[in-house]
C-alpha cells in the first residue's frame, strides 16, 4: 500500500508544440516551464522522442535532460521515452550513465518501442517488430547496467565484448520505467525486471480500462522472479489544466486546441477520438470529460476527482503526470501548474487535515481561550497599577 500523502507531481512533455512557432523560442520556454516547475516543487518531468510530423519537436530527451539539469535545482528528469527500436542499445546505456552522473542522479531513463508509425517507416523498421526488438534491447540494456561483457548478434544488433567503462552514478542503477498503454506487453516487462511503468494512457478509455489489469500482470511477474512491485513507481498520465472557474478553464484551452485538432488528425483519421477526448472543449461537454475520467479541465476540484478515480482503479499509485498539451497559453500554463500544487495535492492527500482540526479546537473554544487570555492580560495590568501605586505611597 501506498500512501495518500506520497503521491508525487509531474509532467509529461512529449513536447506538444504548433508548427506555427519559432522552434528556437519552444526550446527555450520548455527549459523556463521546467524551471517553473522546479519552483513549485513538482518532483519529476519526462521528455519525449520524435522525429517526425513538426509538432513533438525533440529528437533526443537526453539533450534536453543535459540542458535542462543544468538550470534546475531538485526536479527529476526522464527520458518519456526513448524508442528502443531506433537505437544501438549500448550507445542508451552509454548516454544514459552520462546523465546519470551529470544529473547526479537526478535521470531518469524512460523507455518504450516507438509511438509514430512515420518515425519507424524512416528508419525502415517494421512496425510490427518493434515491441519484440524493445525487449530484446531492453535485455542487452540491463546487462550493461548490472557491468557485464555483453556479445549479441542479431539481425539489427551486432556488440562484441560490449562493456560499460563507467559505472551508473545511482546504485545499482538509474530508476527505470517502461511504456504501459493497453497491452500487457509493458507490464510483462516490468515485472520482469522490477521496472517503473509509465501509464501514458491512463485516462484514454482503452487505457483506463486496463490500469488494474496491466498492475495486477506486473506484480504476477515480479513474484514469478522473486520480486515485489512498487506501487510508488507507478505514473499516470492525464490531460490536466486548472483554473479557478470551469469557463476560465475551457476558455484557457481553447487557445491552442484547434492546432492539436490538427496534429491529432495528421496521425489519424479519427483524430482526438482514438484517445477518448472530443474534437472541441466546450461547457457543454466539459462535465462528460470529467465523469469518464478522460481529462480535468476547470477547478482543483475537478482535478482531484480525477486523481480519486485514478486512486480508486488502481488501489495507489506513485505519481500523476500532468500531459503538457499547450492548448494554453505559457502564462496559462504556467498558473494551471501553480494551483496544481497550491490546491489539488493538498487537498487529495489531506496535508491540510491536522491544520483544519487545530483551526476547529481552537475556533470552538474560542470564548474559553478569549476569557482566558483577557484574564492573564487583566493580571498583569493590576500588577502594574499596583506597583505604580506603591511607588506613589512610599514617595
Amino acid at each position: 500500500m501506498i500512501e495518500r500523502d506520497r503521491l508525487r507531481a509531474g509532467i509529461f512533455l512529449p513536447p506538444f508544440h504548433p508548427n506555427d512557432e519559432d522552434p528556437n523560442f519552444l526550446f527555450e520556454r520548455d527549459i523556463e516551464l521546467i524551471q517553473w516547475l522546479d519552483k513549485l516543487g513538482y518532483d519529476e518531468a519526462w521528455i519525449g522522442e520524435h522525429h517526425s510530423g513538426g509538432y513533438e519537436t525533440y529528437g533526443s530527451p537526453e539533450l534536453f535532460i543535459a540542458s535542462a539539469a543544468e538550470r534546475t535545482k531538485r526536479i527529476r528528469l526522464g527520458t518519456g521515452v526513448i524508442s528502443l527500436p531506433y537505437h544501438n542499445p549500448f550507445m542508451v546505456a552509454h548516454r544514459m550513465v552520462q546523465l546519470d552522473h551529470q544529473t547526479r542522479g537526478r535521470a531518469m531513463f524512460g523507455f518504450g518501442p516507438g509511438l509514430l508509425a512515420s518515425d519507424a517507416a524512416m528508419f525502415g523498421i517494421a512496425p510490427d517488430t518493434q515491441r519484440e526488438r524493445m525487449a530484446e534491447s531492453l535485455t542487452i540494456i540491463m546487462r550493461l547496467l548490472a557491468g557485464e561483457v555483453v556479445t549479441h548478434k542479431s539481425d539489427w544488433i551486432d556488440l562484441r565484448e560490449a562493456r560499460l567503462h563507467i559505472k551508473p552514478y545511482t546504485r545499482p542503477r538509474p530508476h527505470i520505467a517502461v511504456t504501459s498503454t493497453v497491452t500487457p506487453n509493458g507490464a510483462r516487462l516490468a515485472g520482469r525486471y522490477g521496472l517503473g511503468m509509465l501509464c501514458v494512457a491512463a485516462s484514454a478509455p482503452a487505457g483506463y480500462n486496463v490500469l488494474d489489469t496491466n498492475w495486477r500482470v506486473a506484480n504476477e511477474v515480479v513474484a514469478e522472479h522473486g520480486g515485489v512491485m512498487n506501487p510508488s513507481d507507478l505514473r499516470l498520465m492525464a490531460p490536466i489544466h486548472v483554473a479557478e472557474t470551469r469557463e476560465q478553464a475551457v476558455a484557457e484551452v481553447n487557445w491552442g486546441f484547434k492546432k492539436y485538432l490538427h496534429y491529432s488528425y495528421s496521425l489519424r483519421p479519427e483524430g482526438p477520438l482514438a484517445i477518448g477526448l472530443p474534437t472541441e472543449i466546450t461547457m457543454d461537454n466539459i462535465e462528460g470529460l470529467h465523469q469518464a475520467g478522460k481529462a480535468s479541465i476547470g477547478t482543483p476540484e475537478d482535478a482531484v476527482a480525477l486523481i480519486e478515480k485514478f486512486w480508486a482503479k488502481t488501489g495507489g499509485f506513485g505519481a500523476i503526470l500532468l500531459l503538457a498539451h499547450d492548448w494554453a497559453n505559457f502564462d496559462a500554463t504556467k498558473k494551471s501548474h501553480e494551483l496544481f500544487a497550491r490546491y489539488v495535492l493538498p487537498k487529495f492527500a489531506g496535508r491540510n487535515t491536522a491544520r483544519d482540526e487545530s483551526l476547529d479546537w481552537i475556533r470552538s473554544q474560542r470564548e474559553d481561550f478569549a476569557r482566558v487570555s483577557k484574564a492573564a492580560l487583566m493580571k498583569d495590568v493590576d500588577k502594574f497599577l499596583a506597583e505604580e501605586a506603591a511607588k506613589k505611597v512610599a514617595e
